[in-house]
């Protein structure tokens, strides 16, 4: 049996769904010969770790704790019987994630915060691999990029543009078969997607906003997604795979609020309750039968343009918002990287 070890930060929306996919595909997982030990997960105030990481993970039963714990909207420290664990509180979080991590070769980052980008670049200097749905630490300096593309072998990221889409692996197909890529457009949010398509059908914008925040599709604060933001840090991460050394003040964004409602000025909740109504939206006008036009719903949809595929691009559809489908593109990457391990 192959055993893949795990730090996981993160334990919000994605990190939870991850944690949930990990247990109830055991058997799957055992029938392929492959373990997946969750040594560690620790959210932005705690890090609770197997007190014998050498032999053995987090029980399924605690991880299943832990997720309830965090729907309710409690934070580790508010775990009950700790039984063979150990918490830690900040600011020993990086000391000892880092300790956790000298020990084993493999790490999730499944927050939504810029703050893990100093973890990650020492991890990758300790031999680990890195799994991530968290978009920041790639759209961060082009310093921190090259330091964490260092050894592209050990750093998986399909995640961090639509969900589970097969978009990051796609594009490395092509740059590897020397085929140049000319061109790349689409709709890279499925959030925006659901909302635009609800607001379509007569819904107010304020109204649908709230849905696609319980429904998981937005990011934890909705302006990143209604400010363009999201989708910015998208279209980085794939310019920058492209070999574009390029920053996000490169990038033209405009955003669907005015300043006056950013996070600077406004709190999330002012925001969802005070903020929104009085948001407008602009449309732009798109071919019907485009695969743009056809769009619907969460779905993302990325158009291809190269010497290959000229008058017919590549094109790449299906869910691009959610917690479960974002979730289970990491795990997916997870179970690609087992071939690095002994």
């Amino acid at each position: 049996m192959k055993t893949i070890p795990l730090i996981l930060m993160g334990c919000g929306g994605v990190g939870c769904h991850l944690l949930q996919h990990i247990v109830s595909c055991r058997s799957l997982h055992s029938s392929q010969g492959l373990c997946l030990n969750v040594l560690g997960v620790s959210d932005s105030k705690s890090l609770v770790v197997t007190e014998d990481s050498s032999n053995k993970g987090l029980d399924d039963k605690f991880l299943m704790e832990l997720c309830r714990v965090k729907r309710d909207g409690g934070s580790l420290s508010k775990l009950g019987d700790l039984g063979d664990c150990r918490l830690f509180s900040h600011p020993e979080l990086q000391e000892r994630i880092l300790e956790l991590a000298s020990q084993l070769g493999g790490k999730t980052d499944c927050s939504a915060s810029s703050n893990t980008v100093p973890v990650l670049k020492q991890v990758v200097d300790m031999g680990c691999c890195i799994v991530m749905a968290n978009k920041k630490p790639l759209t961060s300096t082009m310093e921190d990029f090259e330091k964490l593309y260092a050894y592209p072998r050990r750093i998986r990221h399909e995640s961090t543009v639509g969900a589970g889409l097969p978009v990051i692996a796609s594009l490395n197909r092509i740059i590897s078969s020397g085929d140049p890529v000319h061109r790349i457009i689409g709709s890279l949010s499925g959030t925006l997607g659901y909302v635009m398509s609800e607001v379509e059908d007569g819904k107010p914008l304020s109204q649908v906003v709230r849905a696609a925040k319980s429904l998981g599709y937005t990011e934890p604060d909705p302006r990143e997604d209604l400010g363009g933001m999201d989708v910015a840090r998208k279209a980085l991460i794939l310019a920058r795979i492209l070999g574009q050394r390029i920053n996000m003040d490169t990038i033209q964004i405009e955003s669907l609020y005015p300043k006056e409602m950013g996070p600077d000025v406004m709190s999330v909740e002012d925001f969802m309750n005070s903020g929104l109504p009085f948001c407008e939206v602009g449309i732009q006008e798109l071919p019907k039968n485009s695969p743009l036009g056809r769009l619907r719903g969460s779905d993302n949809v990325l158009e291809i343009y190269t010497r290959c595929y000229t008058s017919q691009p590549l094109v790449i559809q299906g869910a691009g918002a959610g917690n479960d489908t974002t979730a289970a593109g990491v795990l997916a990457d997870i179970v690609d990287i087992q071939d690095l391990f002994p």
